[in-house]
């Protein structure tokens, strides 16, 4: 079985970077193929990966492993050149995200692989949830038919696995680590398992962050009802991030 899951952009067309995408607790590549196809049609290259698995009683360890995985994927996404087309971002959902964070804080992540930004969206809060049965755990996660579909049928989906909490010592690094690259957050202001207040903290304590909050969207925000105004704005921080961060477009005096 192959580790990734990859998404190639329309033929002819030059590659405007390479994207790797880290799932959440429960997830499998499967639940990324809407997103993929979608970010892949704007000609980036997308490549998803299987969920991390993290060891609470030796999370260096394992966050130095994930980091590990997380290069070869990216390393070798290019098609048979030097490495990924650039710019590269990191894409994390959930406990991907928290690791993601976690990672690039600490100052982990192989330097000939370094991420040029970083997406991350649906953060959970920290302590246990209570989701309880599959059904509410769907309605925690989306209200998307289609989103709810993919995670049902997959035989993969871990069920119940938002009711696992995330090492407190993870989530203390990824708030607190300082991440120096570029970042997108992304919440639904319907999230049950979010916790808002540490995402500005977080948002505002780093140098170069964006916190959009996406109107009615639960915790699986790119998944979601919006995922299409999700997946554009990730592709405008993509097509800002590779010219500097300076704005492709900014909006005037307007009646909204």
């Amino acid at each position: 079985m192959t580790e990734y899951t990859d998404h190639h952009g329309p033929e002819g067309l030059r590659t405007r970077g390479t994207v790797v995408v880290v799932p959440g607790r429960g997830e499998t590549r499967s639940a990324y193929t809407r997103l993929g196809r979608r970010l892949a049609a704007d000609a980036y290259r997308v490549r998803v990966v299987d969920a991390p698995k993290l060891d609470e009683n030796d999370l260096e360890g394992s966050l130095a492993r994930f980091g590990g995985r997380l290069a070869d994927a990216a390393e070798d996404s290019g098609a048979g050149q030097d490495g990924p087309v650039r710019p590269l971002v990191l894409v994390g959902a959930d406990k991907g995200a928290v690791a993601l964070a976690a990672l690039l804080g600490r100052g982990g992540a192989p330097s000939a692989v370094r991420p040029d930004g970083v997406v991350l969206a649906g953060v959970p809060g920290g302590g246990a949830a209570v989701v309880g049965g599959w059904e509410e755990e769907l309605d925690a996660r989306t209200s998307c038919p289609a989103h709810r579909g993919t995670l049902t049928e997959d035989a993969g989906t871990r069920r119940g696995t938002l009711d696992e909490a995330v090492p407190e010592a993870l989530l203390t690094a990824a708030h607190d680590g300082g991440i120096d690259v570029p970042a997108l957050l992304l919440v639904g202001d319907a999230d049950p398992l979010a916790d808002r207040e540490a995402l500005v903290r977080t948002a505002t304590s780093l140098p170069r962050a964006r916190l959009a909050v996406v109107r009615d969207a639960h915790h699986d925000v790119l998944n979601d009802m919006q995922h299409r105004s999700v997946a554009a704005e990730i592709v405008t921080f993509l097509e800002t991030l590779r010219d500097g961060l300076v704005p492709v477009v900014t909006a005037g005096p307007s009646a909204w």
